[in-house]
């Protein structure tokens, strides 16, 4: 079988099984692997225009499978707008990881699938670096500065670094921050939280008031975003730490008609995307777009 073949009975296969868990999810299913770059705003607006027009489910109901390392905060919020402008409810499957920027897209969906071996990320906020070449994490020339400037006596290797540095980007990196906590605590309270109308362990049975939802909202942004907490930029996060930060997680570890749905389609399209090296990569049975 030469490649092409192969590649469209490959295909072919996926956007069967595309289908299959369309019909699990009772919803349209796109998946979206790669970085959350600026250059894909037009692209993915374009490609889920043309999933809704296509589509002929009556549910107004999209879901993302998202694997991602992350990238721009202001992409995701450009993304958000565009599902939303569309969807009137958006949820996300995380079948491996979906970190940084891939966590901050994730919180604004109504639910959030994942099973035992998913992981998000801590919204350590990315920039361009200044080659443009890639993103960096902005967190630790922050927590840096912050170290070296609340000591009582200077080093002489700690004025050279302080003298390297350029106060546009560390302000840059500073607004990145604040937009990406932001994000958080918008998205968190009227997407994720909507429903979320009685305490169910404290108080059982109360009615939960808006500044209630703004307060775990806060609390959960401000725990995903310490990057003290988790030391590290790439920390993988599964079910049982997001639970300790009280972020709801639909767990699909035990549902093995869903499992096997989401992980015969992920696997095979990742699979796919991967051996043609495509960096980023959107699909729906509708349409596919390298």
């Amino acid at each position: 079988m030469n490649p092409a073949d192969l590649d469209h009975a490959i295909l072919t296969h996926v956007n069967a099984k595309a289908k299959v868990l369309e019909d699990a999810l009772a919803s349209d299913v796109i998946c979206y692997f790669g970085t959350i770059h600026p250059q894909i705003t037009r692209p993915f607006r374009n490609f889920v225009e043309e999933v809704k027009k296509a589509s002929s489910r009556t549910e107004n109901t999209l879901t993302i499978v998202l694997r991602s390392p992350g990238g721009s905060a202001e992409t995701a919020e450009r993304m958000v707008s565009v599902v939303r402008h569309h969807y009137g409810t958006v949820n996300f499957v995380v079948p491996d990881h979906a970190m940084s920027a891939g966590t901050i897209f994730c919180m604004s969906g109504d639910r959030i699938y994942m099973d035992y071996s998913s992981a998000l990320g801590p919204i350590d906020p990315q920039v361009m670096s200044s080659d443009g070449s890639g993103y960096i994490a902005a967190l630790g020339y922050l927590d840096k500065v912050s170290e070296i400037t609340a000591k009582a006596v200077l080093t002489p290797a700690d004025v050279v670094f302080l003298r390297s540095l350029d106060l546009g980007k560390l302000a840059l990196y500073e607004q990145a921050k604040n937009l990406s906590i932001s994000l958080l605590k918008k998205w968190l309270v009227v997407y994720k939280f909507k429903d979320w109308t009685e305490h169910r362990t404290t108080n059982p049975g109360a009615s939960v008031s808006l500044e209630e939802k703004e307060a775990r909202a806060e609390e959960i942004a401000a725990a995903l975003s310490d990057n003290k907490r988790w030391h590290m930029h790439g920390r993988a996060l599964g079910i049982d730490r997001l639970l300790e930060l009280r972020l709801e997680i639909d767990d699909y570890s035990k549902d093995e008609n869903l499992r096997v749905a989401i992980r015969e389609y992920n696997d095979l399209l990742t699979g796919y995307a991967d051996r043609q090296n495509m960096p980023i990569y959107l699909h729906s049975h509708h349409t596919e777009t390298p």
